[in-house]
């Protein structure tokens, strides 16, 4: 199969147009002409559609299974990632960078979509270079894009509308529960590129994470989704450089090293009064690191999981 990320997963994304029924999606072609992929906002969704949904978000260059996981003496249901191009899966595709809006319409996306687009500062920095004539992106919203979105997407993409696929979920569905704690390697090789780390110095990226409970409506499963990681997320990288320097990130790298680390995210982000960008953005890592040096061999950890956080906000 092709390297190029949309080609991967568009044939991915025909696979689960072809089981809807047992995914419990619906697939429908929109007034635009682009293929939208209801996992969760209509439609029922669950665990095989998030699983899906997670694998496209990484370009098809990354393998996310169900697993359990246990934080302190808590085993809930969870999932592992397994990655061996990460600067590609995780930022060039997973990341969701991509600010979608038009009108009352706004969404974030993610997918490989976005490394035909470009649109996103990070992409002079990466060397991946995609080419497709289909585009597929993965938005966390209820909503439908409106035309207008399609348009942008189509044009930045160099495809035709008809060409380009959207996967949606909503933050509080099983879908989305599964796709966010999918991200948990994701956000350490963020957290690594705003530590001034070059991502393609990441060789090997392995994580596991627990699915957050879905929350009673998006705003309180934001909390939920995030604390998943920040509290109950594991990350194993295998990364080029001396041991000093990796021991050091090692260190940096946990959402512990954030001086907001101990508090839910949704309470954090009613005090910064909604505003992601008032949180500290150390915190948005996962709770335990392990690195090892491909120069050495040898290995670093850092941080550690906070059952106690994770259950006061999986259970309240």
């Amino acid at each position: 199969m092709s390297l190029s990320m949309n080609d991967r997963t568009a044939a991915i994304v025909d696979a689960m147009a072809a089981d809807v029924d047992a995914l419990g999606i619906a697939v429908r072609t929109l007034d635009s002409g682009a293929r939208l992929v209801d996992c969760g906002a209509q439609a029922r969704g669950g665990m095989q559609a998030g699983l899906a949904f997670a694998a496209v978000c990484m370009g098809g260059l990354g393998r996310p299974d169900p697993i359990p996981v246990t934080v302190g003496n808590r085993t809930w249901p969870g999932i592992g990632i397994g990655v061996d191009q990460p600067a590609a899966a995780c930022l060039a595709a997973q990341y969701a960078g991509w600010k979608l809006e038009h009108e009352d319409f706004f969404a974030m996306a993610s997918g490989p979509g976005r490394a035909l687009a470009r649109a996103e500062d990070l992409f002079d920095e990466l060397a991946w270079r995609e080419e497709s004539e289909q585009a597929v992106l993965c938005l966390e919203t209820r909503a439908e894009p409106p035309p207008a979105v399609v348009e942008k997407v189509a044009e930045r993409c160099g495809v035709e509308a008809s060409a380009v696929t959207f996967l949606i979920a909503p933050t509080a569905s099983v879908c989305g529960s599964v796709q966010i704690s999918a991200r948990v390697v994701e956000t350490a090789l963020h957290k690594l590129h705003e530590l001034g780390v070059d991502p393609a110095r990441v060789r090997h990226g392995w994580g596991c994470c627990p699915i957050a409970p879905v929350a009673r409506d998006d705003p309180a499963a934001i909390g939920r989704t995030n604390d998943a990681v920040l509290y109950g997320g594991t990350v194993h990288l295998w990364i080029e450089g001396s041991d000093d320097e990796v021991a050091e990130l090692a260190r940096k790298l946990p959402s512990s090293a954030s001086e907001a680390f101990g508090t839910p995210f949704g309470e954090l982000l009613k005090a910064a009064g909604g505003n992601f960008y008032d949180i500290d953005p150390m915190l948005f890592s996962p709770a335990a690191a392990t690195l090892t040096s491909t120069e050495s061999g040898r290995t670093h950890h850092g941080g550690g999981l906070a059952p106690e956080v994770l259950e006061r906000s999986f259970t309240s």
